[in-house]
């Protein structure tokens, strides 16, 4: 523990002035990032009596080693760079929000020739219109299923599509008319863009025009005694009103807004957002985080705006922002909110009628969210502290191991060996730290020395961090290369498991021992019995079936068996589809694509010129002589033989 009185700054050495400023503990690891109106006042809140502190402010002031800032010009580049930091360096100490799922978004690929439609989740991609967030996938399909008869917009993957125009037949659903078939020529590209342009402007909320004007389509056809075109066109009315039924409209102004609620106690909180455009509930979504600083209702909200919008822009950002405490810095957020979107963003709490009202249905979600997410949190920590406590007892360990580490050793009969390191820290799998490593000590297959060499290079990673960030430094001098981020083998394990019996454990427990690595403890998880296996003994431990502690250590081994086939896998791939243009130097994918596509195929560009490769955009005269260089060093490709008739083909 550290005394705040040993690293404060000197009187008159903190600026009077806008900034963002950084805790770092005696690693350097930045452990909280805040920002300030007045640098000066924010930063001598931290360095009073230890006594008057919140706790949590405690805890942080007394775990860092150091402090610095950085003056920015604005209030608003405070809060973006504020942003920036939390996101680069993830203290452990800032309030960082955590989607309780993945939600899925209804996707169009205006970015693409022929756009599609479909459902996307993860990181938003430039050039993609986005609708949602929704609660559920098969949501999106109904309401795709609806709109289609309406705008027939292609759904289908690239691979289908490229198989439909070299065939020239298009899927079932060109053929029951959900699809407009581009791929076999039925629209070409700017009308089916078109379509595309329209069905947006659909699920954006402009849905009375388009409705009327069908419905004046379905008038003139009947009058003009086309009663086919007018029935296909009440069925097109019917299946837009449907879709649109899907989401009741709750506020009757056609607002667009974004509506978010908290729900707290002491420990942690819970956010619900609900996404109103057109009026209607577009999409649903919620957060749950650890309050690990001392923060406000109004804080939890600015944390909130920053994650919700950090990397929105445009029409992503709502003209309206309402929510159930304004931030400390209304200014400062209200204008970074109008910078993302590029016009007025009006910030605010609601007060009286609808939009009130629909405040109080997204407060009690927030509030059943807590709930839920509380209970559920509570069973899975007692089973977790059930299953490390049995651990510990079992292998005798002296604490209950928080951070276990798994190793497996995957090959395909002796080829791409490969290993994975999964890590679990309170029994949770923590994804962000798994490693993957390829054996370049030997070839062939003999676990026993990949495991060796795994463990080593693992704990040499290790001890060299430890060097870098000062643990073993005299006079505490610390690295300059050390920027605070995140470290990938700076944390040691409190055990290591490794998938196998006693020969793995002992090539583990000797590279160990071989570094000087003395505080880890070593065991085996063999697939046989499933017994556990330590150094030096002859005997395994074995657990009852029952057993919290082995189902943990088996979902452990489970997940590093699953990720090292995972690499196996994606290398022999690799391997398979290599190709002679992989060994010319300084050639990336962007040009070998560039080559095979003026090309049309690997063949052809071997029996190319020089001049003729030149005529690729990128490709100078050097990299053609090289690309030829490496042909001829490459063995030429076995005949195709056709195995009908034994005949060599071309």
């Amino acid at each position: 523990m550290a005394d705040p009185s040993s690293y404060r700054p000197k009187p008159g050495q903190i600026p009077d002035s806008p900034g963002v400023y950084k805790f770092r503990d005696e690693h350097r690891r930045v452990i909280y990032v805040g920002k300030a109106k007045s640098l000066r006042q924010r930063l001598a809140n931290y360095f009073q009596d230890l006594a008057s502190l919140h706790p949590r402010t405690r805890s942080m002031v007394t775990t860092a080693a150091s402090v610095e800032w950085t003056v920015v010009a604005t209030e608003v580049e405070a809060l973006q760079l504020e942003y920036s930091w939390i996101k680069e360096f993830d203290p452990r100490f800032n309030v960082k929000y955590r989607d309780d799922k993945s939600y899925p978004y209804l996707a169009v690929t205006l970015n693409e020739e022929y756009p599609r439609v479909q459902v996307m989740r993860g990181a938003k991609k430039k050039g993609v219109r986005y609708f949602g967030p929704y609660g559920h996938a098969w949501a999106i399909r109904e309401t795709v299923d609806l709109m289609l008869r309406v705008f027939p917009v292609r759904t289908c993957s690239a691979g289908v599509f490229k198989n439909a125009a070299r065939t020239g037949r298009p899927c079932l659903l060109g053929y029951i008319g959900k699809c407009s078939a581009p791929c076999v020529g039925r629209v070409d590209a700017e009308d089916h863009r078109e379509l595309a342009e329209d069905f947006c402007d659909f699920m954006a909320g402009r849905t009375g025009a388009y409705i009327r004007r069908l419905e004046k389509d379905m008038q003139d056809a009947a009058e003009e005694m086309e009663y086919e075109r007018a029935a296909r066109l009440r069925d097109d009315i019917e299946a837009l009103k449907r879709a649109m039924e899907k989401s009741a409209v709750v506020l009757a102004d056609a607002t667009d807004a974004d509506l978010i609620a908290l729900a707290e106690d002491e420990l942690e909180a819970a956010v619900q957002i609900f996404h109103v455009r057109g009026g209607r509930v577009r999409g649903q979504r919620g957060w749950v985080t650890d309050k690990v600083e001392a923060v406000t209702s109004a804080g939890l909200v600015e944390h909130a705006l920053q994650q919700l919008y950090g990397e929105e822009s445009g029409d992503a950002v709502p003209k309206e922002v309402l929510v159930p405490a304004l931030p400390e810095d209304e200014a400062a957020v209200t204008q970074w909110l109008t910078q993302r979107r590029g016009a007025n963003v009006s910030l605010r709490i609601p007060q009286r009628g609808d939009k009130r009202a629909l405040m109080e249905t997204v407060q009690r979600n927030a509030q059943q969210s807590l709930v839920l997410h509380k209970t559920k949190r509570a069973a899975d920590l007692t089973t977790r502290s059930r299953a490390l406590e049995e651990i510990a007892g079992a292998l005798d360990l002296d604490s209950a191991p928080l951070r276990i580490e798994c190793f497996d050793i995957s090959h395909l009969q002796g080829d791409d060996v490969v290993a994975s390191m999964v890590v679990f820290e309170d029994g949770l799998a923590r994804k962000s730290e798994y490693r993957r490593f390829q054996i370049k000590g030997f070839e062939g297959q003999d676990d026993v020395r990949s495991m060796h060499e795994v463990i080593h290079r693992r704990f040499r990673r290790y001890l060299a961090e430890k060097e870098k960030t000062g643990e073993w430094a005299e006079d505490g001098e610390v690295s300059a290369e050390d920027d605070g981020r995140p470290k990938k083998f700076a944390y040691p394990p409190q055990l290591v498991v490794v998938d196998g019996g006693q020969p793995q454990v002992a090539a583990a427990k000797k590279a160990m021992d071989e570094l000087g690595i003395d505080d880890v403890a070593v065991c085996g998880l063999a697939k046989r019995l499933e017994e556990v296996w330590l150094p030096d003994d002859d005997d395994p431990v074995v657990l009852p079936r029952s057993s919290e502690g082995l189902y943990l250590l088996q979902r452990v081994r489970d997940e590093a068996h699953r990720f090292a086939i995972q690499y196996q896998r994606s290398k022999r791939n690799k391997r398979i589809r290599s190709s002679p243009l992989d060994d010319v130097p300084g050639l990336g994918e962007a040009r070998k694509q560039a080559l095979i596509k003026h090309f049309g195929s690997v063949k052809k560009l071997r029996s190319a010129t020089i001049d003729q490769i030149c005529e690729v955009p990128g490709i100078g005269r050097k990299t053609a002589e090289t690309i030829l260089a490496a042909f001829a060093k490459a063995e030429p490709a076995a005949p195709a033989v056709n195995t009908a008739t034994g005949e060599i083909m071309e």
